[in-house]
């Protein structure tokens, strides 16, 4: 095999376990191509091609927002380590730190800021740097 086909496997895969991911948090398909900033027009035919055996487009925006629903999913996977069906119920449940937004709502209303944010504040180790420190 060569290391191109290879290379289009692991995308294929990738993208077959984020298209999971993202179906296990019960989001609609207008939702789908909008947190993966896909076009506007992506067809619903073509969202059941990624979950085949299509791999997503390789822009990076759209490898970025895989990045941190990668990293959501592994820090939801940790915080609720017995019971995988928490982290989609958790992504679907109003929370007072998104001003009683659930997560799902907050990325579908702030896209990628959005994603940051549920990302930020599920896993201590990202962005670690960024908050300004309190002076005294």
């Amino acid at each position: 095999m060569s290391e191109l086909t290879e290379s289009n496997e692991d995308k294929t895969d990738l993208t077959r376990a984020i298209m999971n991911i993202l179906d296990g948090w019960g989001m609609s398909s207008a939702e789908l191509v909008a947190v993966l900033d896909l076009p506007a027009k992506t067809p619903t035919r073509m969202l059941r091609r990624y979950r085949e055996n299509t791999p997503f487009p390789d822009t990076p925006e759209v490898m970025q927002r895989l990045e941190h629903i990668v990293g959501i999913a592994d820090a939801l996977r940790t915080t609720y380590p017995h019971n995988p069906t928490m982290g989609g119920l958790w992504m679907k449940r109003k929370n007072s730190r998104f001003k009683d937004l659930a997560p799902i709502q907050l990325i579908n209303k702030e896209g990628l800021s959005g994603i940051l944010k549920v990302r930020t504040h599920l896993d201590c180790s990202f962005d670690w740097f960024t908050y300004e420190q309190p002076t005294d």
